[in-house]
């Protein structure tokens, strides 16, 4: 299941209902889609081995070759989707929370920062930050982003269950669009309700003339004839008196006394409506909050969580992001699957379901509850304490394309455009097309662009192509299109190789210096690792600092490290995380020297070092 060997299979969706209809240009069907095999690269599990209280799950309804536990992909959630379709998920899942990208023609970007006090990281004019790393790019070329959700909705509906429902998220720009579309795909006959998310919005902006926005939108859609709801209740800000009522022949009548008066009884709640008032995470919640874009808080996904689910059901969120969606399964006791394409997110959401599993591994009793549901009932126990992480279809890039479009955009001097759905900017008298980084420039990327300027007649600029790579073919095919071309003539920056522009995408690793030794013997052996020294060239060329000016203003190379894991007997392919040191604070740092029980002889202990920027190194030494 997990032999990346393996040919690609064919997964046949079923086609929408049909009823209400969007037309978009380029719109189609999504008849069939290749599944890849998923490779597994990393699992934790809270444990140690040691059998601890879990929700008892029935595990039936499980494929086959997949662990018990929670499953997180690192991937275009395309493909995830279609590998869950191929290996016994379809009609499995009881909830599917996704909250897309808005169409906002923004990106999105976390503040990165390197760890430890002010006063121990001296950067002049920088306070110790890194900038902002781009998390993922929310800009659409023409109608690609209905296309988009279209095809994602058709494979999330084949993996809902038949009593299951699915809740999009989204704002003002597409909630319109959205509904149409999932009218189409689900039948409106199956929408349940659209949420209003109510959050105080202190950022007024009284120069648009518009109100102040402070709702999101949840719109959800059961599958079947009937899905699975709760009924919640909410505290009220104040108690009431409310008339007493009781079922008398099955018909809900006012209660009276002997004396023939109505009865009433004080209320401190009341029944969750669709609007539903939460606040935004405070920026002082540092527990919570991730600095991750678009973060929401656990208090909404607990209310969704809780209404459309009970425990032991399987929830997944295909844009997991800061990781709430796994979070909040995990601690009200659903199983859960996440995918995400960033592989930020991919870090952010494991570092907290790392955290949150090794408490619940040690701490007996039940979470607190949020804010909005009143609720006396505890939190079931978990489903399970353990996750993996896969990476499908060999999702790996070096460097984030985000990040890389930025390096190249300021390199070649490029002001970057929010309004132009198909261009990401200008250099002087041209527009500027960047090729996506994961591929050379090919003819049908060419092709595409000759179909926009098609659709712009009196467009004259000249048009800057920037790749890594091109193939022959498209050498060729920009030859002949500029030879008889007056306007639009197509200049191809080659990032690695052009002479004038080239030989910014460079990339130097994450380096470390680490030793791994025994000691005693017997039962009392142990295995000692020490990290004594780590360098993060990128997070020196984000400084702008040599490595001398950087030794002397950040003394402690603990600094530039976000986490480190062990596997003390790693096989060589999965990591598995038998020590997770992951600093609760900001100001905390990593430890950097470990003592774990001693693994046979002969093994190879792996430590995985991720930094500040989210950039991975694995050192394997023998034990």
């Amino acid at each position: 299941m997990t032999d990346n060997t393996k040919k690609p299979k064919d997964v046949t969706v079923a086609k929408a209902k049909g009823r209400p209809l969007l037309t978009w240009v380029g719109k189609k069907p999504l008849g069939r889609v290749k599944a890849y095999p998923a490779q597994a690269v990393e699992r934790f599990d809270a444990t140690g081995g040691q059998p601890l209280p879990l929700q008892a799950v029935d595990w039936s309804d499980w494929p086959n070759g997949l662990p018990h536990s929670g499953l997180l992909y690192h991937g275009d959630n395309k493909d995830v989707l279609a590998h869950l379709l191929v290996n016994g998920f379809r009609g499995k899942v009881k909830l599917i929370y996704i909250d897309p990208p808005f169409d906002s023609a923004a990106d999105y970007v976390r503040k990165v920062e390197l760890r430890g006090d002010k006063a121990a990281v001296k950067i002049e004019g920088e306070d110790y930050t890194l900038g902002e790393q781009v998390q993922y790019s929310d800009i659409w070329a023409n109608d690609n982003y209905l296309q988009f959700m279209y095809e994602r909705l058709l494979m999330l509906r084949e993996l809902l269950s038949g009593d299951g429902v699915v809740v999009l998220h989204c704002d003002w720009r597409k909630s319109h669009q959205l509904r149409v579309i999932l009218d189409e795909v689900f039948g409106p006959e199956c929408f349940q309700n659209e949420v209003y998310w109510y959050f105080y919005n202190k950022m007024h902006d009284i120069r648009k003339q518009i109100l102040p926005r402070a709702t999101n939108t949840l719109l959800a859609y059961r599958k079947g004839d009937e899905g699975t709801f709760h009924r919640l209740a909410v505290p009220r800000s104040e108690v009431v008196k409310q008339l007493k009522r009781v079922k008398v022949n099955g018909v809900l009548v006012n209660l009276k006394d002997e004396s023939g008066d109505l009865v009433y009884q004080d209320s401190d709640s009341k029944t969750l409506d669709n609007v539903w008032a939460i606040p935004l995470i405070p920026p002082a919640d540092k527990k919570q909050k991730t600095d991750y874009p678009t973060q929401k808080p656990e208090a909404l996904l607990e209310v969704v969580i809780q209404l459309y689910t009970d425990p032991g059901d399987i929830v997944l969120d295909s844009f997991i992001g800061s990781g709430t969606t796994a979070v909040a399964s995990q601690r009200w006791g659903r199983r859960w699957i996440g995918c995400d394409i960033n592989k930020g997110a991919i870090q952010t959401t494991a570092k907290r379901i790392q955290d949150l599993m090794t408490s619940q591994a040690s701490v007996s009793g039940a979470p607190s509850q949020g804010d909005l549901i009143a609720r006396e009932s505890e939190a079931p126990l978990p489903s399970q304490l353990a996750f993996s992480t896969y990476r499908v279809n060999d999702y790996d890039l070096q460097i984030q394309h985000n990040e890389a479009v930025e390096l190249a955009c300021q390199h070649l001097g490029v002001t970057r455009t929010r309004t132009d759905p198909y261009f990401d900017g200008t250099q002087g008298g041209r527009l500027v097309k960047i090729v996506p980084f994961n591929h050379p420039l090919t003819p049908l990327d060419l092709e595409a662009l000759r179909t926009e300027l098609k659709t712009r007649p009196t467009e004259e600029r000249d048009i800057m192509l920037v790749c890594l790579g091109w193939q022959h073919d498209a050498r060729a095919w920009v030859d002949a299109y500029n030879r008889n071309r007056p306007v639009n003539k197509l200049h191809v920056v080659e990032l690695r190789s052009d002479r004038k522009h080239g030989g910014i995408i460079r990339h130097e690793p994450l380096s470390a210096s680490v030793t791994a030794r025994r000691e005693g013997g017997g039962a009392e052996a142990k295995l000692v690792v020490e990290v004594q020294d780590v360098v993060s060239p990128t997070i020196m060329q984000r400084l702008n600092l040599e490595q001398g000016v950087f030794r002397a203003q950040i003394t402690d190379w603990r600094a530039v490290v976000d986490c480190i894991l062990i596997d003390p007997q790693h096989d060589g392919a999965v990591f598995n995380v038998a020590l997770a040191d992951v600093p609760e604070r900001k100001q905390d740092f990593v430890s950097g020297r470990y003592e774990l029980p001693a693994p046979p002889a002969g093994s190879m202990v792996a430590i995985k070092i991720i930094d500040m920027l989210g950039e991975e190194l694995v050192v394997s030494l023998p034990t």
